[in-house]
């Protein structure tokens, strides 16, 4: 009588969406295989459409009031309780960088470590970014003259398509530390490591909606986020196309959203606080004083 234990078929996923807090399936019903850069097929991800562009931004609208709303030390707190989940699952993620990215398992954990830090340090923004960007203005009269960042809103976002993890987090984090919701489509052809931090940020302290992943091709759904009425500004660093990067920027332009243009930045480097700041708002006010 053998011992020896069957083989085991493979359990292939089918990545779903992220949207509203919940994983839908794209309403087209389409999907699209993932390969690693060898060509070894890693999984099935959804194949967004129009459609579900819209239900991301009406979900990222729905969610605005609540997190603008917080304060910014419950931000704060959310944004540091995703990296402790993310630590906890830093062995998964590893896994899916290198998988992903076709890199050494070292150096795939550098990648890890350096996004766990990375929302470590937005957190830690979430109440600073006033102190540097606002405050008393010294004017000219009986006035109190008082200046405070305020998010901008919705904001659409494209990932950059090389980093999976690290760049996707080095966007997000900076958008939504703010108060800003998001609508982000994933790297098309490394979406994975994308799609599992859509399952931290479901199982965290995060409000559904607050983030909205898409999965599929930029080509097709970036020129309706571009030019949605709803949306109040896009990052378009992860377009590698310049003239579909040109095309979503006259796109945007029809509701005079505020636009990061395509970039490739070191992701490992100094992020600064400029992309935080560029999606805020100032509001100033003025009040009369001693009469």
């Amino acid at each position: 009588m053998s011992t020896e234990t069957p083989a085991r078929l493979a359990v292939r996923k089918t990545y779903k969406l992220f949207i509203g807090g919940a994983f839908p399936r794209s309403e087209s019903g389409r999907s699209y295989q993932v390969h690693s850069p060898s060509g070894e097929f890693l999984a099935n991800a959804a194949l967004a459409s129009r459609k579900d562009v819209r239900d991301a931004v009406k979900a990222a609208r729905a969610a605005t009031g609540k997190w603008s709303g917080a304060t910014a030390y419950n931000r704060g707190q959310i944004l540091y309780r995703v990296a402790e989940m993310l630590e906890g699952r830093r062995d998964q993620f590893v896994a899916e960088v290198k998988a992903a990215e076709g890199v050494s398992r070292k150096d795939a954990a550098v990648l890890v470590d350096a996004a766990i830090d990375r929302w470590v340090w937005y957190a830690g923004w979430s109440d600073k970014i006033a102190q540097i960007h606002g405050g008393a203005n010294p004017v000219a009269g009986p006035y109190f003259n008082l200046s405070s960042p305020e998010p901008t809103g919705v904001v659409g976002i494209v990932a950059p398509a090389d980093s999976s993890l690290l760049g996707l987090v080095s966007v997000v984090a900076p958008a939504i530390v703010g108060g800003n919701t998001v609508v982000v489509i994933a790297s098309e052809d490394r979406p994975l490591p994308a799609v599992s931090l859509a399952e931290v940020l479901a199982t965290s302290d995060l409000p559904g909606g607050v983030v909205n992943l898409l999965t599929g091709k930029v080509a097709e759904m970036g020129p309706w986020l571009a030019a949605h009425m709803d949306v109040n500004a896009i990052d378009l660093t992860g377009v590698t196309d310049p003239t579909l990067g040109g095309e979503f920027e006259v796109a945007a332009a029809e509701n005079l959203k505020r636009v990061i243009r395509p970039s490739s930045p070191d992701w490992s480097a100094d992020p600064g606080v400029s992309r935080m700041l560029s999606l805020l708002e100032i509001k100033t006010v003025w009040h009369p004083k001693g009469v």
